[in-house]
């Protein structure tokens, strides 16, 4: 559909803005997850003045490797190891979460840093992981690097505010973190499959409907003292 659009006599040059328009719809939706596991791993630190500094800091170099993963991504799908990695990093994390004990004064079950310089590196990773998938779907829309550059970069910008909305809900809905963790292990399994067997990955509709479903389940009872 989109093919005969911009072939069409009548496009008019609007295959540049309707192309950002869908990379940043997409984006945002693919982000929520993402943007849950940021706010998730910035509640390691004390303090919301730091838990914002961590954000910050941290995505400002998720920004550079996001950039760099673009510019480099076409070389990069060529290599399953690298969606491994990812895969097994983002597994890792929710084995981490839902295997640790909850710290009973903030219910947190995720890392906790002594120090601002300990959660940057894990954000900026994290996110990374998170791109080898919005990424090669945002590449597969679009051949133009500039206009995957621009979906990137309001993508991150788009980032940084759900998580701070996230840091803020995370205390008000009793099941959300526990939410956002199995999203994110939806996503690791996604990587995983498309590293070892490509053709059954799921598609992308019912990756984000299976998303919306458990995020209906995480925002569906508030806590005690929200």
């Amino acid at each position: 559909m989109l093919d005969q659009v911009f072939n069409s006599p009548f496009n008019l040059g609007l295959e540049a803005p309707v192309v950002l328009l869908i990379l940043v719809a997409l984006e945002a939706v693919l982000s929520a997850d993402n943007a849950i596991a940021l706010a998730a791993i910035a509640q390691g630190l004390e303090g919301s003045q730091l838990q914002r500094s961590a954000l910050n800091l941290g995505l400002a170099v998720a920004y550079i490797l996001r950039i760099s993963l673009i510019l480099t991504a076409t070389w990069v799908v060529q290599y399953w190891q690298f969606e491994l990695l990812g895969a097994a990093y983002l597994l890792w994390l929710v084995f981490q979460y839902f295997t640790s004990d909850e710290d009973q004064e903030h219910h947190h079950h995720g890392p906790r840093f002594t120090s601002l310089w300990q959660a940057i590196p894990m954000i900026a990773v994290t996110d990374l992981a998170f791109s080898l998938d919005s990424v090669t779907t945002a590449i597969a829309i679009s051949d133009k690097t500039w206009l995957v550059l621009a979906g990137g970069t309001i993508g991150v910008l788009t980032l940084r505010f759900m998580a701070g909305l996230f840091i803020r809900w995370l205390k008000e809905y009793e099941h959300l973190e526990d939410a956002g963790y199995i999203t994110v292990g939806f996503v690791g399994l996604r990587l995983l499959v498309r590293a070892i067997q490509p053709e059954l990955v799921p598609p992308e509709w019912l990756m984000i409907a299976a998303i919306a479903l458990v995020f209906i389940w995480g925002f569906s009872q508030r806590t005690e003292n929200a």
